[in-house]
């Protein structure tokens, strides 16, 4: 092949990648979105789904799109702040928990009732899927991009084993949400709201005595430096939304829109559950270096606790209703058969 031969395909081939965003191109513009989160920049949040998720839309537009990440060491990087940053426009698309701020997305923390959700791949279709008929009204001016949640979630306290219901009681414990925060107080304990990332301190003080978190926050939070006991007993789940500014988005090119549905969404869900697979064993493993006490519930022990909290969910219907979510009941339900259809043994 001759040298002008080749240069001829190269040239042609550069022009047929980049064809299908003739406006951006063309105008030499790049489009520049911010992404920020609350969890700290190593954190496979981080490095193992937004960056690789921004790097595969930049890609797919020959760089005529480019992000900015805010992690958790930045003064966008508050968990509290997630959904006003991005619906005023502060940031483009952020990730944040569904329970913080309080009273925001009611609806969707549904999913956060006691022994519902055990892996993060059912807990997360289960929201994506509801979302269209029965969710629409968490995210107004949100464009959700992905939502899920984690594995099933554990006690880690400071100086107390706990392992049957009334061992919580008088317990303060950090919480993630309303829904879990109403388990808590059901129990006897105090629930304590604050985000992930103070857990720490609290617990050194002694301010807390205990948080509930999955075992990834165990290492990215450094919580088994401050915990000496585990009650590895899938008893929650807490809920979080990956999304963009709704008009934002509308005010993107046609096909930049495409490339960012094409991403996200079904091509996120997939990898859910891989990713907080490999986050837990990260946190699991800092607990045993430390020789912590793990302790897990045999059937006849989780049938306790289930039996125990079997009261509180009417009474948590009555609270989702009071908070205007007339039919909270019906979102349950439907909720409970999506995280069957996926939920593995």
């Amino acid at each position: 092949m001759s040298l002008i031969r080749r240069r001829f395909l190269t040239f042609a081939g550069a022009a047929s990648a980049v064809a299908g965003f003739p406006t951006l191109v063309g105008a030499q513009r790049t489009i520049n979105l911010k992404i920020s989160h609350y969890v700290p920049a190593v954190h496979g949040l981080q490095t193992e789904f937004i960056a690789p998720w921004a790097k595969e839309i930049e890609t797919r537009t020959n760089g005529a799109v480019t992000f900015q990440i805010s992690a958790a060491n930045s003064a966008l990087g508050q968990a509290q702040n997630q959904l006003d940053q991005v619906l005023n426009g502060i940031t483009d698309i952020a990730f944040g928990l569904c329970g913080n701020p309080r009273g925001r997305m009611t609806r969707s923390l549904i999913i956060e009732m006691p022994f519902l959700v055990k892996t993060a791949e059912a807990g997360s279709r289960a929201l994506w899927n509801l979302y269209p008929k029965y969710l629409k009204d968490d995210y107004k001016g949100i464009k959700p991009l992905v939502l899920m949640t984690h594995n099933g979630g554990l006690v880690h306290t400071k100086d107390k084993r706990v392992e049957k219901p009334e061992d919580l009681r008088g317990l303060r414990l950090r919480t993630a949400s309303p829904t879990i925060s109403m388990m808590l107080e059901f129990l006897g304990a105090t629930p304590v709201g604050m985000p992930p990332g103070q857990a720490y301190e609290n617990l050194q003080k002694g301010v807390i005595d205990g948080a509930l978190f999955p075992w990834d926050p165990v290492r990215a939070f450094k919580i088994d430096e401050v915990t000496r006991f585990h009650l590895d007993a899938q008893l929650y789940t807490a809920s979080f939304w990956y999304g963009m500014n709704q008009r934002k988005f509308d005010s993107l090119p046609k096909d930049v829109q495409k490339v960012i549905d094409d991403a996200s969404g079904e091509a996120l869900l997939k990898k859910v559950q891989g990713w907080w697979d490999s986050w837990d064993k990260a946190g699991k493993a800092a607990a045993l270096a430390r020789n912590s006490t793990i302790v897990t519930l045999d059937k006849a022990a989780r049938e306790q606790w289930e039996r125990t909290l079997v009261p509180m969910n009417n009474k948590a219907m009555v609270d989702f209703e009071g908070q205007g979510v007339p039919n909270a009941r019906e979102i349950y339900i439907e909720m409970q058969r999506q995280v069957a259809k996926y939920q593995k043994a």
